[in-house]
């Protein structure tokens, strides 16, 4: 016990590592050292990146089967400041995950040389697309779907949140919705007033949020705004562990393809579509069925 709370106290003053490499190494190399408990968090830590990314102090305690104290301990031991520190260090792996613009340029040109490009890359998006739809369907849970056009039903306002890659597909949605009479309001951010488009939210209006990793922070903000605000939420995103599925009321889970990098938005979209008209049909007297 005495060795533990040294061995803690010693490495509160070095330097956290800042990226998901280099914190794994300083945890091997001093995995001998650690305390039991420490040890059981650095293994489900190691193992589950992802978990420790979005989830919570208590879900993640509970599965390494600790105290939640005990991954403060953890952290601190490792120099910082406390475990939402340590979880920037996975949440920074996930957004290292994804590729940047000129690399995926980079690979792009790699591709397929000798055939011709524009038609290569035509095919290339065309089967990305087919994947993400045949994802979507063999994935469909139609308790999931009919749960979501249960919440948006009675809404008295849908608001559509989704910023970034994901605002095509809630511009879509705003378009289709007002032409089928449905009242919306779309959080689009001009002039920086989304906090002001959401603020109008409560009790009887239900979100439809759409966000995908690396999730756009101002997407998770304005859906934990809005459902504060008494409002329910309808998620579209890729994760269980997502920021945005854990504030849902129901949630689709849409892992969409890409092509060197660059993922499709099929799914989503079909599943945008979908939700639209079923909704405009419940409406109008066309469900649910008994």
């Amino acid at each position: 016990m005495a060795r533990g709370k040294a061995m803690d106290s010693q490495s509160q003053a070095e330097m956290p590592p800042r990226d998901f490499a280099a914190l794994r190494e300083k945890v091997i190399a001093r995995w001998e050292e650690l305390p039991r408990r420490l040890t059981q968090v650095a293994e489900y830590a190691l193992n589950n990146p992802d978990d420790v990314a979005f989830g919570t102090a208590a879900s993640i305690a509970a599965k390494a089967q600790v105290q939640p104290s005990t991954l403060v301990r953890f952290s601190q031991a490792f120099g910082y400041q406390g475990f939402s520190d340590l979880q920037d260090v996975f949440r920074s792996r996930l957004r290292d995950h994804v590729l940047g613009y000129d690399e995926r340029m980079a690979q792009l040109r790699e591709h397929g040389e000798g055939s011709p490009r524009a038609s290569m890359i035509l095919e290339g998006f065309a089967e990305a697309s087919l994947r993400s739809i045949s994802a979507l369907t063999s994935r469909h849970d139609p308790a999931v779907f009919e749960r979501a056009l249960d919440v948006l039903e009675g809404a008295q306002t849908v608001y559509l949140i989704g910023l970034r890659r994901s605002f095509p597909v809630t511009s879509y949605m705003a378009y289709a919705m007002g032409k089928l009479g449905i009242r919306t309001i779309l959080v689009n951010a001009v002039a920086g007033l989304a906090a002001e488009q959401a603020g109008f939210a409560g009790e009887g209006d239900v979100a439809i949020a759409i966000s995908f990793t690396p999730y756009a922070s101002e997407t998770v903000a304005l859906t934990a705004q809005v459902r504060e605000a008494g409002a329910k939420v309808v998620a579209i995103t890729d994760s269980i562990f997502s920021p945005l599925a854990s504030q849902a009321d129901v949630w689709f889970e849409i892992a969409e393809a890409d092509f060197e990098g660059f993922r499709s938005m099929s799914a989503t979209m079909t599943l945008a579509m979908a939700l639209t008209v079923a909704l405009a049909d419940r409406r109008k007297g066309g469900g649910p069925r008994a």
